[in-house]
């Protein structure tokens, strides 16, 4: 099939890139021309694991083009998927310009059927607004034509998500014709999991019920764990025999320093004011959004009570990214605990493998913090390790080698991707997330 795609931000990039890799022809509209440039050179601008592989492939192969023109991107494809950014307003809700201009544009434009089908994260009805704007516009023009909206949310996970496009849990579609059923119907034909079509509004509101419960899960665990540490408790074993419930489920009951990244953060924020509009009180959610909150602060008073004064203490820390696999750092951990670190007068070392252009832009290196080349660089006469963020080469790290190299051997592990044992079996003394702390 022929798929228009706007916006090749994240969300834009994958679906765009996966659906070429699926055989179809697609078009990505995006503004900004010094990306469009680096896109057309098979350089993706954020790091994905195996996106920039196959986006070359499909460069090669003919099957994905790239344009700042919306009216080419109307021209070429009947089907368009909106994937621009929905960021966060000051009072929570999504800021829905972007989306608003694509409808706008596209009525401007079109001169036959089109399916204009959300990919952004949206809040519930958003689709009334895209159609009520493109019959606005069709008016002003004179025309008289058919289109229509459907809700296609998308669920993937920064650092997996070409896996998670390729081979999902489920596929969500929203629609209200029988014509954009069978349009969608036939993009996804060769998905093997389970297809559920929906009205719009239901569609929309399943991403971020999704991703609320999910952020649920993660605070609750992370309650959970404060209260092992009052009492001597392991959250992990806590958390591994939850897990077996299979009404439970064993993802996202890993406790740490919080959740962050570009759509926990907002999303929560996002149906908590969706519910206040409606007259519904989601102080559930409101909770969970301020366990998470604390979380920084928590961490940082884990650390003092550790090592006493921070004032002149050099620290570690391995990790910016709000997760591995990402050099994404929106609403990372790393950017509420280091500060909190500053305040308190430690001199801090960073490294991340990934992540480290990206916090250096918000963070230049100073005389109280500087990046590391390495990991075992970043630990050498540190007073303590920080682990904020839980790439798989820190689980690897040669800890006798750490213990070399640091002034202190002291862990302070907001990930708990170790073992508390074997760690202190080396003469480490190890301090974990609602883990017994001797």
């Amino acid at each position: 099939m022929r798929i228009t795609v706007v916006g090749a931000g994240y969300v834009g990039l994958t679906t765009a890139v996966c659906f070429a890799h699926l055989g179809n022809e697609v078009m990505v509209v995006e503004k900004v021309q010094k990306k469009v440039e680096l896109l057309k050179d098979g350089r993706v601008p954020f790091y994905e694991p195996g996106l920039e592989d196959l986006l070359v492939e499909n460069l090669r192969k003919g099957r994905i083009s790239f344009t700042t023109q919306l009216s080419e991107g109307v021209e070429f494809s009947d089907l368009i998927f909106i994937c621009v950014g929905t960021p966060q307003n000051p009072d929570g809700s999504a800021d829905l310009s972007q989306v608003e201009e694509v409808a706008k544009e596209t009525a401007k434009l079109m001169n036959s059927y089109k399916l204009l089908v959300e990919k952004s994260t949206v809040p519930v009805n958003t689709h009334k607004l895209i159609k009520r704007t493109v019959e606005r516009y069709l008016k002003i023009r004179g025309k008289s034509m058919e289109f229509d909206v459907a809700s296609n949310p998308e669920f993937l996970r920064e650092g997996s998500a070409v896996q998670d496009f390729l081979y999902p849990d489920r596929i969500v579609i929203g629609v209200e014709s029988q014509r954009s059923r069978e349009i969608l119907q036939e993009l996804y034909k060769d998905f093997t999991c389970p297809i559920i079509f929906t009205d719009p509004a239901t569609s929309e509101l399943i991403k971020h019920a999704s991703n609320s419960f999910l952020a649920m899960k993660i605070s609750y665990i992370n309650m959970v764990a404060d209260l092992c540490e009052k009492v001597g408790a392991d959250v992990r074993l806590v958390a591994e025999a939850m897990g077996y419930d299979k009404r439970i489920g064993r993802e996202f009951l890993r406790a740490g320093i919080g959740w962050g990244g570009s759509c926990f953060p907002k999303d929560i924020k996002a149906f908590i004011r969706m519910a206040e509009d409606q007259g519904v009180d989601f102080s559930l959610l409101k909770e969970v959004d301020k366990i998470n909150t604390r979380r920084a602060q928590q961490f940082v008073d884990k650390v003092k009570s550790v090592i006493w004064s921070l004032r002149g203490k050099s620290l570690a820390i391995w990790g910016l990214s709000f997760k591995p696999n990402t050099d994404d750092i929106r609403e990372a951990p790393s950017l509420k605990i280091i500060p909190l670190l500053l305040k308190e007068g430690a001199f801090l070392k960073l490294y991340d493998p990934k992540a480290m252009d990206n916090f250096k832009a918000l963070y230049p290196p100073g005389k109280d913090l500087t990046y590391a080349e390495d990991m075992y660089d970043a630990v050498k006469d540190a007073s303590a390790l920080l682990i904020l963020t839980e790439w798989r080469e820190f689980e690897e790290a040669d800890l006798k080698k750490v213990k070399e190299l640091m002034e202190l051997p002291i862990i302070v592990d907001g990930r708990n991707i170790y073992d508390p044992k074997k760690v202190r079996e080396l003469g480490i003394e190890y301090y974990g997330i609602g883990v017994l702390n001797l």
